[in-house]
């Protein structure tokens, strides 16, 4: 079971202490690397110096998308270029549509047309899409090169970061080709947060979120206490969100790297998500809404399970939810059958075996039980919070 961690507090913070960098280590023995976490990051050379690559490394690629190149890439370029003799950006076009062996196919053909060696380093900046996919190519170019994650969504900066999951979708089920693939360092830039849509900073705050209610329920108090402020991008309350959820990834990442049993409880709301995703045609719906309604799927099987009797958890987890202008029913993906599709999708998911769905459920509040359901029950769960209101 996870060890629940201390209670969550939020410092007091001016300008000038909050430009101050501050470094989380995910200890993985020699794939050991830090998540920095502050403003300005993106241009300080001094961010990207030793732990980003080899010293005689003499060429970056950069991993972007149309929407944060034009924002982003030429100041990290820059930057960039006083630690590396040639720096270049490869922008892929933006969405989860995109997530494919096309679009993967066009950062090895760049790499490839720049002679790109072993000693070459990916950078990936943009959201979870962007450092999947660059994560993914940098495991597979040359057996694998170094790669450095510079998120620029908060969903990206508290999740998909961090941990070396690398992937893309494949038609039938969302991540199911990929690897285990840790980045040299992992830049978490608060002030790129400042360009975010309003709903793709509401899909980060699924993640956030997430964290409290299966790890932390002080960090979940403290979240319900500062939600508006989040929203509002008060800096304060980002940095404690951002640096408070890295925490916990970390945690768990350096007791189980490669998600063979505590790691799993970091999919809560995952596996009714991605068939959300997948069955609403991938982009539908943002990551982060199909996490919010799977987690009140969730939460709802763990009471239809007996696994818990506190239906004050579930309600106060929709609450906060919906407060983040999250969706907290799931859509209907079929007309006939919806929770049989639903069922045929979560079939198709990392966390199955043998066929048999394995749900991230609760038992009491911030503690994550990782088991099978019955489909019956499973049904009902997805009739009621798929309907109409």
């Amino acid at each position: 079971m996870p060890r629940i961690a201390r209670a969550s507090t939020l410092e007091p913070m001016d300008k000038q202490a909050l430009r101050l960098r501050q470094t989380l280590t995910v200890g993985l023995g020699a794939r050991s690397y830090d998540i920095v976490i502050g403003t300005g990051l993106l241009a300080d050379a001094a961010v990207f110096g030793t732990a980003a690559a080899a010293p005689s490394s003499a060429q970056a690629l950069i991993v972007t998308n149309t929407t944060v190149g034009p924002l982003y890439a030429d100041r990290l370029m820059q930057t960039l270029s006083q630690r590396h003799a040639r720096v270049s950006a490869l922008s892929l076009p933006d969405g989860e549509s995109y997530k494919n062996w096309e679009t993967l196919n066009l950062i090895f053909d760049d790499l490839l047309r720049k002679g790109a060696d072993r000693k070459s380093v990916l950078y990936a900046l943009g959201g979870g899409v962007v450092g999947d996919m660059a994560g993914f190519a940098a495991a597979c170019y040359m057996r694998g090169i170094a790669f450095v994650q510079v998120p620029t969504t908060l969903l990206a900066q508290v999740d998909s970061s961090v941990g070396g999951k690398t992937a893309i979708n494949h038609p039938l089920g969302k991540n199911m080709v990929g690897a285990f693939y840790q980045p040299r360092l992992v830049a978490c830039d608060l002030e790129t947060l400042n360009t975010l849509p309003a709903r793709e900073l509401s899909a980060g705050l699924a993640e956030v979120i997430k964290y409290g209610a299966i790890y932390d329920m002080a960090f979940m108090a403290w979240l319900e206490e500062n939600l508006d402020a989040l929203r509002a991008l008060d800096p304060r309350a980002l940095a404690h969100a951002v640096r408070r959820s890295c925490q916990i990834k970390a945690e768990v990442v350096t007791q189980d790297e490669r998600e063979s049993g505590l790691r799993a409880i970091l999919n809560f709301g995952h596996t009714f998500g991605h068939a959300i995703e997948a069955g609403m045609g991938y982009g539908a719906w943002l990551h982060g809404e199909g996490v919010a309604a799977g987690m009140v799927m969730a939460a709802e099987l763990s009471l239809e399970m007996g696994l818990t009797d506190d239906s004050a958890f579930a309600q106060r987890l929709r609450r906060l939810l919906a407060r983040a202008g999250l969706p907290t029913r799931g859509p209907l993906i079929h007309p006939a059958d919806n929770a049989g599709r639903y069922l045929e999708l979560m079939r198709v998911d990392k966390k199955s075996e043998a066929g048999q769905i394995r749900f991230v459920l609760t038992g009491a509040a911030g503690r994550a039980i990782v088991c099978a359901a019955p489909d019956a029950l499973v049904r009902r769960v997805i009739d009621r919070c798929c309907a109409a209101p």
